[in-house]
């Protein structure tokens, strides 16, 4: 019965790495839509985002008939309810991504200093995406540390972003819908990295069995 289980889990593991390709294929996507000015790279986020809820819906079965069939330990149970949260962030995440590509079909092709710096800020996010789905399958604490900590990487990103357009409208007032078109965009892309902290927390939670933030250990059984 447990190398069943074992099987499930492996398994669940391997869904959630194809999960977390899915999503930093669109990250990626999304900013080389951007900084390429490319409307078909744009257009090809909505399909891998369709692909994404699929996999949620795929690996939520997973998860549920290993809590029906099997009989997991408290151990068992904190990375299967771990997986749940995780899918749940991973599926916003193509949710966000296709709300870039969305955005970017209203540039109209322009292209400006701030999309590099927001492709930067995309690297960012899409490395805390991978890092944090890793830490799951490796369960290791210290990648997922990693990840939490690079938020404050993405948000100084996001600030630099913010600034640079505040100096444009500044400049230039008739740039106004534009440079918040691409505050949008870096917002998204900062929200992604919020989703990706949020993955990494639950990777914590797996692990230790208490939200670390919260400074409190629950009762553990093995």
């Amino acid at each position: 019965m447990r190398n069943r289980f074992d099987e499930q889990l492996a398994l669940l593991n391997t869904e959630l790495i194809k999960m977390g390709a899915l999503c930093e294929e669109v990250i990626s996507l999304a900013a080389s839509a951007l900084t390429e000015s490319n409307m078909d790279l744009a257009r090809n986020i909505a399909p891998l985002d369709r692909e994404i809820d699929e996999k949620e819906r795929s690996i939520e079965s997973i998860c549920l008939r290993l809590l029906l069939q099997q009989q997991p330990v408290a151990r068992d149970l904190r990375q299967i309810s771990a997986a749940l949260k995780m899918v749940t962030d991973m599926e916003r995440i193509g949710d966000q991504a296709e709300d870039i590509a969305e955005i970017i079909t209203f540039l109209n092709g322009r292209a400006r200093m701030e999309h590099i710096q927001i492709r930067e800020m995309a690297k960012a996010t899409s490395k805390m995406v991978t890092d944090s789905v890793e830490a799951y399958v490796r369960q290791d604490m210290n990648l997922a540390d990693a990840v939490v900590a690079s938020d404050d990487v993405v948000d100084n990103y996001f600030n630099l972003v913010k600034q640079s357009l505040i100096g444009l409208i500044a400049r230039n007032p008739e740039e106004g819908e534009y440079a918040l078109d691409l505050l949008m965009i870096a917002k998204y892309f900062e929200r992604i990295g919020d989703h990706a902290t949020n993955i990494a927390e639950w990777v914590q939670f797996s692990i230790l069995g208490y939200h670390k933030e919260n400074g409190r250990q629950e009762h553990k059984e093995t």
